[in-house]
């Protein structure tokens, strides 16, 4: 009798090391840790534009992506039996079993030396440190305090608002007035950012038992107005650096023109109290901070 043979393709060696780097990338959360090169590369800029030391701004970007990177992989690793319980991140490469937390921690360790090392030795010491502070920040406070408080939103604004100060202080030495208007921007901004994103993603989050919205009323119009006060700030410390005379009247007018926008989609939040208006005020806010800080930087220069 006569029998098939059944042939089994294996994936080829570079099959399998580009779905094992697209597992690291989904791992690190390459998006996010190119949203901080990119303002700790603004905030550079912004303090030594006449200088730019295109060498120094790629070891900058390598150094703060190397830190971010570590500093999400051990949020992945805290947080790995919880990201099966949630359809957004249930086939994240721990929970699914694509990768081992062997491989993590590794990914994880050489990644946030590496990077705290670029930072304190070819910078300085301050920037360093700052690295140091915004990885363990991040993932040793924010990432737990997700399933305590909702006070977890205002924590993890603060890593996500070092970048500025890094990047600042790459180039200058020290903190800075400079540098501190810039973490005031990015901090009030992450604010709507966050409680957007956790508004449209409310119930995946409460599988997790994560406390992000404001309030423990859900998605109501209480929610939606917490909002408000945190755009007006926003739109506050973004005049300061023309306010400070760090750059002219263009970038202010832009500035303003996009804080109200972002603004509107806020109030239009509150007033309708739906899943459209909170998406809309969650690309606005993704527009917002490109669209300030390449305005800041193009003034200044």
């Amino acid at each position: 009798m006569k029998t098939d043979t059944i042939y089994i393709d294996k994936p080829s060696i570079g099959k399998l090391l580009s779905l094992k780097l697209k597992d690291i990338m989904e791992l690190t959360k390459f998006r996010l840790s190119f949203l901080v090169v990119f303002s700790a590369v603004m905030a550079y800029l912004l303090a030594n534009p006449f200088a730019a030391d295109w060498l120094k701004i790629t070891l900058l970007s390598l150094g703060g992506f190397l830190v971010t990177a570590s500093s999400n992989t051990i949020n992945q690793l805290i947080e790995k039996d919880t990201d099966k319980l949630m359809d957004r991140t249930k086939n994240r490469p721990l929970p699914a079993a694509r990768m081992k937390p062997m491989e993590a921690y590794l990914i994880a360790g050489i990644s946030g030396v590496v990077g705290i090392f670029i930072l304190g030795v070819v910078f300085n010491p301050v920037s360093g440190l700052l690295g140091a502070l915004a990885l363990i920040s991040y993932a040793f406070i924010y990432t737990p305090f997700k399933k305590i408080s909702p006070i977890a939103v205002f924590i993890g604004a603060i890593p996500g608002s070092m970048p500025l100060l890094i990047g600042w202080t790459a180039a200058t030495g020290s903190i800075g007035l400079g540098g501190i208007i810039l973490f005031a921007i990015q901090f009030f901004w992450q604010i709507p950012h966050f409680w957007s994103i956790a508004w449209l993603l409310n119930e995946d989050y409460k599988k997790a038992g994560y406390h992000l919205l404001p309030t423990t009323e859900g998605k109501n119009r209480t929610t939606a107005l917490q909002n408000i006060p945190y755009l007006l700030c926003l739109i506050a410390v973004s005049i300061l650096p023309y306010a400070f005379g760090f750059t002219g009247a263009i970038s202010l007018a832009i500035i303003l023109i996009a804080g109200l926008f972002f603004l509107i989609q806020g109030i239009q939040l509150a007033t309708d109290i739906s899943d459209k208006s909170a998406r809309k005020l969650m690309f606005a806010s993704f527009a917002y901070i490109p669209i300030v800080f390449i305005a800041l930087v193009l003034d200044k220069v």
